[in-house]
């Protein structure tokens, strides 16, 4: 090989690795930037332009949204997410997917039948623009799911709980509603009047024919003592012998002087 000749083949594979290398550059400029995007439980792979069909966000048709969860831009993973990284989108329509039949059939016991058709409701989305950095400071109104919205608006209508009662609260409440002597003065007093009575009455099962039924029966009509038998008169015994159904026992037993043979035996 002559001297010329390896000059001009040096030349040649110089120039055809320019060539290439310009070539690689090309394509390189002519790709896309994408991003892998997380909405509604699923991940996107997307770039500028495409259109996706996503779980229904809380967007209408025409307004501008921003893919806050971004897992991956280019060659920037993110750990799990990539900071300040963001998709743009332009919400198309409010759209459902295709009818799913679902068939239920129970063939032990009841041998039944059900059909029953849905169509999830999505949100169709054109990718308008994909940032690497600065998405928090876009402005832009961030992509949320219409479950989540409503889920939101519900916790804020609901009415929030009393804060619950420190036990400071609780002891100052409790000493504002102790003044309740007078009324333990007062139940003292009524049963101090009680034991009274029951120290004042006699021992009426003592008289002849009296026993402990007989006993309250008097009781319950005011007869509890011997000094109210000991005073009794001829018309106060007949009365007593009816309203008690008695049938002369008093006179047959001899209760009126054996009142007045207790009574001063008691005194």
């Amino acid at each position: 090989m002559t001297p010329s000749s390896g000059a001009q083949f040096e030349a040649a594979v110089a120039e055809n690795a320019g060539a290439t290398g310009a070539e690689e550059r090309g394509k390189m400029e002519g790709k896309q930037m994408f991003a892998v995007l997380k909405t509604g439980g699923k991940q996107y792979r997307v770039k500028a332009g495409d259109m996706l069909r996503v779980e229904k966000l809380a967007a209408g048709a025409g307004e501008v949204i921003q893919f806050n969860e971004v897992l991956m831009v280019g060659a920037n993973v993110g750990t799990p997410l990539v900071d300040g990284a963001g998709v743009q989108a332009e919400v198309v329509d409010q759209i459902k997917g295709e009818k799913v039949i679902n068939f239920v059939r129970r063939r032990r016991k009841s041998s039944s039948k059900r059909t029953k058709g849905h169509r999830q409701q999505l949100t169709l989305v054109r990718v308008t623009n994909i940032l690497e950095t600065g998405a928090g400071q876009s402005g832009v109104k961030p992509a949320v799911g219409a479950r989540s919205a409503v889920e939101v608006a519900d916790v804020a209508a609901k009415p929030t709980k009393p804060a619950k009662k420190t036990k400071d609260q609780k002891g100052k409440k409790l000493a504002a509603a102790k003044p309740e002597p007078k009324a333990k003065a007062q139940s003292k007093a009524k049963g101090t009047d009680a034991s009274e009575k029951a120290a004042r009455k006699d021992d009426l099962k003592k008289l002849a024919g009296v026993g402990p039924a007989l006993e309250k029966k008097l009781n319950e009509a005011g007869i509890t003592t011997y000094a109210q038998i000991a005073a009794w008169n001829v018309d106060d015994v007949v009365k007593i012998n009816e309203e008690l159904a008695l049938k002369g026992r008093i006179e047959r037993d001899g209760w009126v002087d054996q009142a007045k043979a207790l009574t001063s035996g008691k005194e």
